[in-house]
């Protein structure tokens, strides 16, 4: 069973949040939209759930219709379930009565107490909150009621699991934690999960696909390493890849940077970046040297990240990002020549 989105755009007055969008998942597929604010993902998702009925286009989920022109299914009335970003728990019932609760509505009535019982039993165990089920939202950390509401939501079985930006309001370490159970739920649910984020890390270790999205419109949708390594427009490669833009100029396929000197081999390279005569690098492409070999430089800021650490260097008049080794150990104001590693 495929979700197909066809022709889907939502317009509010004079303003388009979502425009002509057109792509199909796959049955079990781990999608993650992903942009900016305000680019029309959290917009996009919820015309899947059915919160919004879109301005026009259809919406397939397998053979069942969600949406097409007048017709709108009710969110209850469609086999899925959402994992927000505010968690939405109510802080009157326990952990327990939160995961039940899915179970009660009238797509369930088929299910005897017993078969109720395991299935609640399931998506705890799954979620390792065995030891909390008496406990009040109240009384548990943000990755404790992180986790409560993924167990509400995959308590029912849904075909369909949509995730808006689930993990933002964590801490770092515990973002990290949260990915891999996540993934977990994935391959234990088999369900399809498209899940919104602005976190280009998130995405890139947890889907199958990502659709990036820009303005209302896909900006390119591929697997995460074809996103990272072979970005197709320029927002694409400094929004996910976080590509250092050299200016410079092209003859045919061979690139030469502003400094007259430095040239890169442009083959293969979507033709956007050449309209704008720029060469995109990615931070760890860039190495640094005091030999007088490349792009000429100075660093204006350093951090340290333990495996490596991060430069800001004025070149001319842009700030180039550089991650480099801790063994080449650089200062603030040193002057410098940046040379792409070729592969």
């Amino acid at each position: 069973m495929s979700l197909l989105i066809k022709e889907v755009s939502q317009i509010y007055d004079t303003a388009t949040a979502v425009d002509d969008i057109s792509v199909e998942i796959q049955d079990g597929e781990f999608i993650a939209i992903l942009g900016p604010s305000g680019c029309g993902k959290t917009t996009l998702l919820r015309i899947i759930a059915g919160f919004i009925h879109a301005t026009r286009g259809t919406v397939l989920s397998g053979d069942e219709v969600f949406t097409r022109n007048k017709f709108h299914m009710p969110v209850n009335a469609r086999d899925l379930s959402m994992v927000f970003q505010s968690f939405a728990l109510w802080p009157h019932m326990t952990v327990r009565e939160h995961i039940e609760y899915p179970l009660q509505s009238k797509r369930q009535s088929h299910l005897s107490a017993d078969e109720k019982k395991a299935m609640v039993d399931e998506a705890i165990r799954s979620t390792g909150l065995e030891k909390l089920q008496t406990r009040l939202p109240g009384e548990l950390s943000g990755g404790q009621k992180q986790r409560v509401s993924l167990a509400r939501a995959i308590v029912s079985k849904p075909k369909l699991l949509l995730m808006d930006e689930p993990l933002s309001a964590l801490d770092a370490e515990l973002k990290i934690s949260m990915r891999k159970e996540i993934k977990d739920i994935h391959t234990m649910t088999k369900s399809t999960i498209i899940y919104v984020t602005h976190d280009q890390s998130e995405a890139l270790s947890m889907a199958d696909r990502i659709i990036i999205m820009k303005d209302g419109k896909i900006e390119q949708m591929g697997t995460p390493k074809e996103i990272y390594e072979q970005p197709q427009t320029i927002f694409a490669a400094t929004f996910v890849s976080k590509c250092n833009l050299v200016k410079g100029t092209y003859n045919g396929d061979d690139f030469t940077a502003y400094d007259g000197v430095t040239k890169y081999d442009g083959a293969g390279l979507p033709v956007c970046f050449k309209e704008a005569n720029v060469y995109p690098v990615r931070p760890e492409d860039f190495t640094m040297n005091n030999t007088k070999d490349g792009i000429v430089g100075v660093i204006t800021n350093k951090q340290y990240n333990g495996r490596e650490i991060h430069y800001k260097v004025e070149c001319d008049s842009d700030f180039f990002t550089v991650y480099s080794d801790v063994l080449a150990d650089f200062a603030i104001g040193d002057t410098i020549y940046l040379k792409k590693e070729t592969k």
